[in-house]
């Protein structure tokens, strides 16, 4: 049996050669990998409300990735016109399982679009388009494309500040929405010049959620590689 923590990575369902694909592209299972972890991919399912501690239980720590947006029903909206990639049992599978992982202080990275179902899991909401506003620099394309790479001001008495070691994070960006109203107990702790949240903290949990890619530059970038190294290392002490 190896002593490597299992991380539990959620994948995506999308349409290949005219058949349903689970996908997790590499780069996260590579970092995960380098930071000593040996992940595995799963797959969305309907679950019942609370039915995430199950689903968690034979893994030492979770990483959600990027991927389409979420429904925004699930934050009481209708969704605007720029909405897209949605996958409803996918929303709510995750929701569930990062209100599990903190709940039963499992350690938590969550992703681009894994800092937006994190805030949503605890009442936040979104603001459902951010691209092409005057007052906001450019965030980057989602779904694959071009990213924005920019500048990320960090707190520095925040565990992101703690486990990066850096004051201002070089990232790469893919997101078209961003957080908006904060959900229950979460606090900002990182921001782009122009003031989009860019990171997300749940003080007294093993939680780093963050709007920005550290996969793409984490095999280059050891300030990135070190938030998939921090999760590992959480998992290990948890298990202790």
């Amino acid at each position: 049996m190896s002593d490597r923590p299992l991380v539990a990575v959620v994948g995506s369902t999308k349409e290949y050669a005219d058949r349903p694909d689970l996908t997790v592209p590499l780069l996260y299972i590579e970092a995960i990998e380098r930071a000593g972890g040996r992940p595995a991919v799963l797959h969305p399912v309907s679950l019942e409300p609370g039915g995430g501690a199950g689903w968690l239980e034979p893994f030492d720590a979770l990483v959600l990735i990027g991927g389409g947006d979420i429904d925004p029903s699930f934050y009481g909206q209708a969704p605007e016109a720029h909405v897209y990639g949605v996958d409803k049992v996918r929303d709510a599978f995750e929701i569930e399982l990062a209100r599990a992982a903190v709940d039963g202080d499992v350690p938590l990275l969550a992703i681009c679009r894994g800092v937006q179902v994190v805030n949503v899991a605890f009442g936040g909401t979104l603001d459902q388009h951010i691209t092409g506003r005057p007052d906001l620099e450019g965030h980057g394309v989602p779904g694959g494309g071009e990213p924005a790479v920019h500048p990320v001001n960090i707190d520095p008495d925040s565990e992101l500040g703690r486990a990066m070691g850096v004051g201002v994070a070089v990232s790469s960006c893919h997101h078209h929405q961003a957080v908006a109203e904060l959900g229950r107990d979460l606090r900002p702790v990182a921001w782009t010049e122009d003031g989009v949240i860019e990171a997300l903290e749940l003080p007294g949990s093993h939680m780093l959620a963050v709007q920005w890619h550290p996969e793409d530059t984490a095999a280059s970038d050891v300030a990135q590689q070190r938030l998939f190294d921090a999760v590992v290392r959480a998992s290990v002490a948890a298990s202790r």
